[in-house]
């Protein structure tokens, strides 16, 4: 076990101090799983804290206490691990991960999940504006609601929101899946490009070339797989919303547009 407080020292091969050399450790190490307190630590301190646990001690499952709704946690792990967030979390939470098992406790500010590449993030309470925005893969759950724009350019992936979501929701949506099981705002799935967008309560408007989709079975089995998954009970009546394709076509483009595009 690491000693509380403890402060390590290591050097790279050019004899440089490495970035975890200026940080005290506070974590309490068990085995492979780890605890600490971040009420009194800064962005930085946090993240570091981590990246030793992770990279430098082998530690598989860490919990983070009193996280406070910093902003920026939790970002660019690249190991499979689990972590878990006692709290809330502010804006750009776990952004650019692949691999994590992430438990948020709380509630997250904007942009959270930002290209996430793989891996699940679960978030107990409601999530901000831009939630998973440019995600390539995995899969995102808000067992609240999320605000505008949620999946923006989502190349890939699952967001499940089990409320209601905000306006422009799966807006240039280009690749994945949503499940929406509240309402949703106006411009749903605006100017998408593939993907399938389910929804179980009313929709204020469609976006530009999002159009009711056909069902299929492979529809009702993913969503039902999902819900078991993540353990979120019997799936509602969902409608599906794909993309109607019209923006497709290039035939209008002016002659010094084409020679651009083509």
């Amino acid at each position: 076990m690491a000693a509380v407080g403890e402060r390590r020292v290591t050097y790279d091969a050019r004899g440089l101090a490495e970035p975890f050399a200026d940080i005290p450790r506070v974590a309490k190490i068990e085995g492979a799983t780890a605890v600490f307190d971040a009420h009194e630590l800064s962005t930085r301190q946090i993240n570091l804290e981590l990246r030793w646990l992770l990279y430098e001690e082998g530690v598989k499952e860490v919990t983070v206490l009193n996280p406070g709704a910093k902003h920026s946690l939790g970002v660019g792990i690249l190991t499979r691990c689990r972590i878990t967030f006692e709290g809330s979390l502010g804006y750009f939470g776990c952004g650019l991960i692949d691999g994590p098992e992430i438990h948020i406790a709380g509630r997250v500010g904007w942009s959270s999940c930002e290209n996430m590449m793989s891996g699940v993030v679960v978030i107990e309470s409601n999530a901000g504006s831009l939630t998973a925005a440019a995600i390539r893969g995995g899969d995102v759950v808000v067992k609240g609601q999320v605000g505008a724009r949620t999946g923006i350019d989502q190349k890939g992936g699952t967001v499940i929101v089990l409320g209601d979501a905000g306006s422009m929701t799966g807006f240039m949506m280009q690749r994945g899946r949503q499940i929406l099981c509240g309402n949703v705002g106006h411009g749903l799935g605006d100017s998408m490009y593939d993907g399938q967008i389910y929804v179980a309560g009313k929709v204020r408007s469609l976006g530009i070339d999002c159009v009711p989709g056909e069902w299929e079975d492979r529809d009702t089995e993913f969503i039902e797989r999902k819900f078991r998954i993540y353990g979120l009970g019997e799936p509602p009546e969902f409608q599906k919303f794909v993309c109607g394709k019209q923006l497709y076509n290039y035939d209008q483009l002016e002659p010094s547009e084409r020679k651009l595009v083509l």
